[in-house]
């Protein structure tokens, strides 16, 4: 697979060099998708579609190469930014806004495929960690499994484990509800002292009459049969987000 690439530089021989270089790497390949002569030009090319590389110059009239990196720098799904410029001296600049690699003119092109390379690299590393941030591993007799947060329904707190509910079935845990709820308060719910639900599950609030639940109230939750109850004390939270949802 391609990477796609954007070059930014003011100079129109610069953006044709680097094509023709370009066509050459192959490990990996590079397609140029768009360039940009100026840096609001290329904050707008940025914008305006998905890429995976920017080549940037530095010296540019108006916004700069390393205002575009730094405007770069807030967005999660930024490109792999490489610097291209004939001056050396914003080398430190360029890497302490993550910069992948920079490169300085005249490019070389097998500088230029190792600067794709780390890029490349960059790329799949941001991918896996977010995979893993996105997602619980759950250890389950020697074997590993990697269980999307998107799929639990719910999770329940049982003796020094976690249950973990998804449509298709549950897993055990071993962690704490509270670091669930620290760290994904957007997608999970305090029901009760050892139940958290997935905010987009909740489908209505019910009477819990089964005569085992003092609490009289339970969720009644996407994808699974089976009632969730809700404490006295988390009552009120839960129906305000009922609410909030309709």
């Amino acid at each position: 697979m391609s990477l796609r690439t954007l070059i930014v530089d003011d100079e129109a021989l610069a953006r044709s060099r680097l094509r023709t270089l370009l066509r050459d790497c192959s490990a990996p390949a590079a397609e140029v998708v768009a360039e940009a002569a100026q840096g609001a030009e290329a904050q707008a090319q940025l914008a305006s579609m998905k890429l995976d590389v920017v080549l940037l110059d530095v010296h540019m009239p108006g916004i700069d190469g390393i205002e575009v990196a730094r405007a770069l720098r807030e967005r999660a799904d930024a490109p792999a930014v490489v610097f291209v410029t004939a001056h050396a001296a914003h080398a430190v600049t360029a890497f302490e806004l993550d910069a992948v690699d920079y490169l300085t003119k005249p490019v070389r092109a097998e500088r230029l495929q190792q600067a794709l390379q780390k890029a490349e690299r960059y790329l799949k590393e941001r991918a896996s960690d977010k995979v893993a941030q996105e997602s619980v591993l759950i250890q389950d007799r020697g074997r590993a499994e990697r269980v999307p947060l998107a799929e639990i329904v719910y999770l329940k707190s049982e003796y020094k484990y976690l249950t973990v509910r998804t449509a298709a079935r549950s897993h055990i845990l071993d962690g704490s509800l509270n670091d669930f709820e620290e760290r994904y308060p957007q997608r999970f719910l305090r029901v009760h002292r050892n139940a958290l639900v997935a905010r987009s599950a909740i489908r209505a609030l019910e009477r819990y009459d089964d005569g085992e639940d003092a609490e009289g109230w339970a969720l009644r939750l996407s994808t699974v049969p089976e009632l969730v109850a809700v404490s006295r004390r988390q009552l009120a939270a839960v129906r305000e987000v009922i609410k909030d949802a309709r």
